[in-house]
């Protein structure tokens, strides 16, 4: 092998030896982040679950009534001004 074929093998090793080093910190500092975190409890999962659901409800049921609204209206208008 040539000094210049030696020189790139080895820095090709050392950059796929350094992504598993990076590979294995990060993962390492995940599981220590992990142990950090709070979770929350079954209750308030439960509880915020339920508070999505209904706001989606809410919000469903308003844009619906909405658009229902604004589309009568220019329908109105066409039909008032002969556009239809």
């Amino acid at each position: 092998m040539a000094a210049n074929e030696t020189t790139t093998l080895e820095t090709v090793r050392g950059a796929a030896g350094g992504r598993l080093e990076h590979a294995r910190l990060f993962l390492s500092e995940v599981r220590n982040e992990l142990k950090r975190v709070t979770w929350p409890s079954q209750k308030e999962v439960y509880a915020t679950t339920v508070v999505v659901i209904l706001t989606s409800i809410f919000f469903g049921v308003y844009l619906f009534v909405l658009d229902f609204g604004l589309n009568s209206l220019v329908q109105w208008v066409f039909r008032r001004f002969g556009a239809a």
